[in-house]
């Protein structure tokens, strides 16, 4: 029968091969969300109180950025930036912006699958909060709430690459 070791984080320990003989240690690899914290947030209503007077009928408009930075080995600090801005006639009404971040152990990746977690799989994780939080300041600002719809980070991560590989190759000396 076999025993199964567990350290005290409750995951199994890893046991000695069979028969004692030496293998090839095939690395595992792990993803694990460490913390999700509020880095900066910004609001601004440089038109206020004479932005709430008249129609509210504004043009919104919001980007999107997320970066990635090696904290240890094999931790990762993933902060996305979350900017809405609404305007009346070309003059501003609300600025709005969060940086939502988290760290995040990857373990064990080649660095094609941790590029991808690192620029699809965590701002997925981080997105709900960065809108809340966005939203909370919006209205705070006494502005009418700003639904954001969801994104899809894998499809912006797929475009990103194909557009990278497009100018790569745009980039090659013709023969």
């Amino acid at each position: 029968m076999a025993d199964n070791n567990v350290d005290q984080n409750n995951t199994p320990a890893p046991s000695a091969p069979e028969g004692g003989a030496a293998q090839d240690a095939v690395p595992q690899q792990a993803f694990a969300l460490q913390r999700i914290y509020l880095k900066d947030a910004s609001f601004e209503s440089p038109r206020s109180p004479v932005v709430f007077q008249g129609q509210w009928a504004p043009k919104v408009s919001f980007s999107l950025n997320s970066k990635s930075a090696r904290v240890a080995e094999g931790v990762f600090e993933v902060v996305l930036t979350i900017t809405v801005e609404a305007k009346i006639e070309e003059a501003a009404a609300f600025l709005a912006e969060v940086h939502q971040a988290g760290i995040f152990t990857c373990v064990g990746m080649i660095d094609a699958d941790l590029e991808h977690v690192l620029a699809a799989v965590c701002p997925n994780i981080l997105f709900p909060y960065a809108r809340e939080a966005v939203d909370s300041l919006i209205v705070k600002g006494s502005f009418p709430p700003v639904n954001l719809a969801p994104v899809n980070f894998d499809a912006l991560y797929v475009q990103t690459k194909q557009r990278q590989a497009a100018e790569a190759v745009a980039a090659q000396p013709a023969n």
